[in-house]
C-alpha cells in the first residue's frame, strides 16, 4: 500500500497597579459585608480599624502577590535555562517547543479516504494524521531491535514522547528494557509477534500474530494495547476484524519517516501537517548511518524548526 497523504509562548501577565488591587479589595470587602456580615437591627456592617487581623491582610495582599509573581518568574527563567543546557547536551541547536495541554475530550477519528475497506465502518480506524489544528506531530517507533539505553535517557531529560509498536521476535530478548521504557510513560503497542505481510496470511496465521502480540505483551509488559499498526502498513478485512475482536481500538499509520540523516514524506506537499504521524525504527549503525540518538536530534531539527512540538499520541488517539 502506499502511502499517501506552539510557537511555545510564555508571557507573564502583568499585574494590576497598587491602588487597583487595593481597590478591589476594598470592593470585595464592602459586597462581602452587605451580603451577610451586618449586625443584627442595624443593618451597619462590621467596620475595620487599624491592627485588625482583616486590616493588616488588605495591606499584606499587593506585596504577598508580586513576591509571588517575583518567585513564579524566577521558577520559569530556571526552568527555561534547564532546558536549554539539556538541549545543548544533547547537541540540539534548538529547544523543542513545548506541546499544549491534551484536549479535555479525544477527537472523532475516522479511517483516511483511500484506506477503507469493506465493511469497515465498524472496524477500528486507519489513518496517518489525527484531527487537530494544534502545531503538533506525534512521533512513533517500531520493532524494537535496537535497545539503547542512551535513546531512553535522551528522550527523557528533553521531555519528547513517543509511542513504541513493538514485534515480540524482536523485543523478547530483553522485555526489562521496554519495562524501563514503559516506566518512563511511554506506551508500548502491537506491532505483531514476527512482522510478517497480514494479507498474504490465513485468518488463523493473522489471528495468531496479532492477537498473539496482545497476550505476549499483556503477560511480559503488564498491558494489553489498543493500538495496533501492521507490518509495512499493509492490511486487509480480515486484519482489522481480528485487531478489533482481541481488544484494538485504533491502526495509526504513518504520514511521514525520520532517519539519522533525512525526512522521507509520504504526503504530496513533502512537508508536515497539524497531527502527522512520524514513523521511525529501533535502529543503530548496523542499519543506519548513525545512532538513535542521531536520529532523534535529526527528526527533532526539522521538526521544531517548521514550528511543531511533539505531543503524546495517546492523549489523542
Amino acid at each position: 500500500m502506499q502511502l499517501v497523504r506552539q510557537n511555545e509562548k510564555s508571557a507573564m501577565k502583568r499585574h494590576r497597579p497598587f491602588c487597583l488591587v487595593l481597590a478591589a479589595l476594598l470592593v470585595g470587602a464592602a459586597a462581602s459585608g452587605c451580603a451577610g456580615g451586618a449586625d443584627e437591627g442595624t443593618g451597619r456592617g462590621h467596620e475595620q480599624v487599624a491592627g485588625q487581623p482583616g486590616a493588616e491582610a488588605a495591606q499584606a495582599g499587593p506585596a504577598a502577590a508580586e513576591a509571588k509573581a517575583k518567585a513564579k518568574a524566577e521558577q520559569l527563567k530556571r526552568q527555561v535555562a534547564a532546558r536549554v543546557a539539556v538541549a545543548k547536551k544533547w547537541g540540539l541547536a534548538k529547544v523543542p517547543l513545548a506541546a499544549p495541554a491534551p484536549p479535555a475530550k479525544k477527537p472523532h477519528i475516522t479511517t483516511r479516504e483511500g484506506f477503507e475497506v469493506e465493511g469497515g465502518e465498524k472496524l477500528p480506524p486507519v489513518f496517518t494524521t489525527v484531527p487537530t489544528k494544534e502545531r503538533i506531530v506525534f512521533l512513533t517507533m517500531d520493532d524494537g531491535a535496537e535497545k539503547d539505553p542512551e535513546l531512553l535517557r535522551m528522550m527523557s531529560e528533553l521531555n519528547i514522547p513517543y509511542s513504541a509498536f513493538l514485534s515480540d521476535y524482536e523485543v523478547s530478548d530483553d522485555y526489562g528494557y521496554f519495562k524501563d521504557m514503559q516506566a518512563r510513560g511511554v506506551t508500548l503497542n502491537n506491532h505483531t509477534l514476527n512482522h510478517r505481510y497480514l494479507p498474504g496470511l490465513s485468518e488463523e496465521d493473522q489471528r495468531r500474530e496479532i492477537c498473539g502480540s496482545q497476550d505476549k505483551i499483556e503477560k511480559f509488559l503488564g498491558k494489553r494495547p489498543t493500538l495496533f499498526r501492521p507490518p509495512y502498513g499493509n492490511y486487509n478485512g480480515a486484519t482489522l476484524r481480528i485487531a478489533k475482536s482481541c481488544g484494538i481500538k485504533a491502526v495509526p499509520l504513518w504520514a511521514a519517516e525520520a532517519f539519522p540523516d533525512h525526512m522521507e514524506w509520504r504526503e504530496w506537499d513533502q512537508d508536515l501537517h497539524p497531527g502527522d504521524i512520524i514513523l521511525t525504527h529501533f535502529r543503530g549503525r548496523e542499519d543506519w548511518d548513525g545512532s538513535m540518538a542521531d536520529m532523534i536530534r535529526n527528526v527533532m531539527k526539522t521538526v521544531t524548526a517548521k514550528g511543531y512540538a511533539v505531543a503524546r499520541l495517546e492523549d489523542y488517539v
